[in-house]
């Protein structure tokens, strides 16, 4: 005879909600914090737009990873791929046999395959012009680079290893697959705290960015008009995705991934003969990665990990980075400005971070504020541009250093 109670009992018990009452003092909670905080995120990405198109995928990563028994990602298996005393140490084979879902979808950031895409989708969607006919844009994307490093130093002074403070300081950089490049690399336990931080403060650009770019130029800096530039051959854009991979992967081999993936893409634009494969870079491809990184990223937002004093120093230290960043991309517009006796108009130097092509209309808005009929959108995509490639030199950078 069917006894029904004894079924329902076992439901229960086999059940998330038992797990959550059962396990409340012992780490329950955090997984009910972890399941509002995902939920904030979704309400920040729906309803603010906040970097919808991966804020979406991260906080429901965030969500599937949190409820008890799901069995959709694993961080066990994770401390124990990543420990050399481990019989499964690197061992891929054993996430694919033991792992969940979410555990296999995490083996593309890991390798770092995802990042990559998704550099060679935002290559593919790059013009690369306004850099070439201004090639001194590259000093302002240059300078934006200041809060990675002053990031990295502040983060040293708290506490954490060299690695984590690599991983930390690359926020500033505002570039969000460069911050996963890195840090799947260094520090894989921060990537959480480290990918929201990141695609946080670039979503909050036109917040945080002009109270600094008015604190630090005067109102007859911002109303300089910039003359048009020259227009770029087709042949230049050509040979320059070619010519900076070769410099820059034998300069920092490191960085080779990033780079050679962000310029293929931008072959693939500027060649005129392969408009599919640029077609399905920018948006099959783009679309599908997007998916996979961002859901990956969520699922390592393990409440036992995520709430913690260091996620607290992350999200501090992170928008120190970027306001340096900031700072560092003005400062370098204002010297350029005197150097040139009033040719540029400094704010274009805040869109030196890597944060395409929001900063650069954050530049244009805030210099039409100060003089209606200024248009510096193309003059500032040229550091806006120029701190992509600075991004990923400086993520190259640090991962030869602390890359073992």
């Amino acid at each position: 005879m069917v006894n029904v109670g004894e079924i329902l009992l076992g439901l229960w018990e086999k059940s998330g909600f038992a797990a959550l009452s059962s396990g409340f003092m012992t780490g329950g909670w955090q997984n009910l914090v972890m399941l509002v905080i995902a939920c904030v995120l979704l309400y920040l990405a729906i309803v603010k737009k906040f970097e919808p198109l991966l804020l979406v995928g991260i906080a429901f990563g965030c969500l599937l990873t949190n409820l008890p028994k799901a069995g959709l990602y694993h961080q066990e298996l994770w401390d124990a791929f990543m420990n050399p005393d481990s019989p499964v140490y690197h061992s891929y084979g054993a996430i694919m046999r033991e792992g969940g879902l979410l555990d296999i979808f995490y083996i593309g950031v890991k390798t770092s395959l995802y990042p990559c895409l998704i550099f060679m989708g935002v290559g593919a969607m790059t013009d690369f012009g306004p850099l070439l006919s201004n090639p001194k844009s590259l000093l302002l994307g240059a300078a934006a680079q200041m809060g990675v490093f002053a990031a990295f130093f502040g983060a040293i002074a708290m506490g954490f290893t060299g690695t984590e403070a690599a991983s930390i300081g690359i926020i500033g950089g505002a570039d969000g697959p460069t911050a996963i490049f890195l840090t799947s690399q260094l520090a894989p336990h921060l990537l959480g705290a480290i990918a929201v931080a990141a695609y946080s403060y670039m979503a909050l650009i036109p917040m945080i960015q002009p109270p600094f770019m008015r604190l630090l130029t005067t109102p007859k800096e911002r109303q300089i008009k910039m003359i048009q530039s020259r227009t770029v051959s087709k042949t230049e854009k050509i040979i320059f995705p070619i010519l900076v991979t070769i410099f820059v992967a034998l300069l920092l081999p490191d960085t080779a991934p990033l780079i050679g993936c962000l310029m293929l893409g931008n072959l693939f634009k500027e060649t005129g003969c392969t408009d599919r494969l640029s077609d399905t870079v920018q948006n099959a491809l783009m679309n599908i990665v997007t998916i996979l990184l961002s859901t990956a990223v969520g699922a390592t937002m393990v409440g036992s990990t995520f709430l913690t004093v260091q996620t607290l120093s992350i999200v501090v230290l992170g928008v120190c980075a970027f306001i340096l960043s900031t700072v560092g991309g003005l400062l370098g517009g204002k010297i350029m400005c005197i150097l040139t006796r009033g040719k540029v108009n400094p704010l274009i130097g805040s869109a030196g971070v890597s944060a395409v092509p929001m900063a650069a209309r954050v530049a244009n808005l805030e210099g039409q504020k100060a003089n209606p009929s200024n248009f510096l959108l193309m003059h500032a995509m040229g550091p806006n541009v120029a701190g992509v490639i600075g991004s990923a030199i400086a993520a190259g950078f640090l991962l030869s250093v602390f890359g073992g």
